[in-house]
């Protein structure tokens, strides 16, 4: 079930269906100094994927990226009642089940502040993405910052993204274009992301992009990057 990309860091690929379209989700799994473990956006936490993780090491951090990638988390915190839970702005008052969670901000946690950099997407607050550098692989790990709709999609999904034009690339979706609320502060919260020296992108769904990550995701967001403003 887990697939290694890196040393320290694994990525594990879960169904998903989003408005009648089979889209896929992912959860990135970060080895920090000390043999601990970062979960990012997990998915169900399915017996043999909780062995697979429980021998890499013991689960510290369980990332709550997003708004919406939160539905398992309470699965991998019973499996770990020490891990800290960390939850994107927003979700600690959509979640309150999940007591003593920490809310992210844009200063990375003292537990992976050597390994992982972060930046709060502004100006999107229907999401309220938190966007990730691992430091090492020098990987973006961002959830719905863009989609990578490939070959690998089934058929209707294929058809669906040609048709809204961001099919075969890493892109964003119609959904950036019509709820970003504050064009300037998001470009500007992009153009941080731009500037770290990542190659390989991972994103909730669709295909891992292992080179050219960097100009894909920039050539995605070219409509928005004019309006980045000082």
């Amino acid at each position: 079930m887990l697939e290694q990309l890196h040393a320290d860091l694994w990525i594990a690929d879960a169904p998903l269906r989003f408005l009648g379209l089979e889209i896929g989700t992912r959860m990135t799994v970060v080895r920090l100094p000390g043999e601990q473990l970062l979960l990012h956006s997990p998915i169900a936490a399915r017996p043999e994927l909780a062995r697979e993780v429980r021998a890499l090491g013991g689960v510290a951090h369980i990332v709550a990226p997003n708004r919406f990638h939160h539905l398992f988390v309470g699965e991998w915190q019973k499996e770990y009642p020490d891990a800290c839970v960390h939850l994107a702005p927003g979700l600690d008052a959509k979640r309150p089940d999940l007591a003593g969670a920490a809310v992210l901000g844009e200063a990375p946690a003292a537990g992976w502040s050597g390994v992982l950099d972060q930046v709060l997407l502004g100006g999107f607050p229907l999401m309220n993405e938190l966007v990730f550098f691992h430091r090492p692989s020098r990987t973006l790990v961002a959830s719905d910052l863009a989609f990578n709709i490939d070959a690998c999609s089934p058929p209707l999904t294929r058809a669906a993204f040609r048709l809204s034009g961001a099919y075969g690339r890493l892109s964003p979706t119609v959904v950036e274009r019509l709820f970003v609320r504050d064009r300037p502060a998001f470009a500007r919260s992009l153009g941080r992301i731009l500037a770290w020296p990542f190659e390989r992108v991972v994103v909730a769904h669709g295909s891992v992009s292992e080179r050219g990550g960097r100009e894909e995701l920039e050539r995605g967001y070219a409509w928005l990057l004019g309006a980045r403003g000082g």
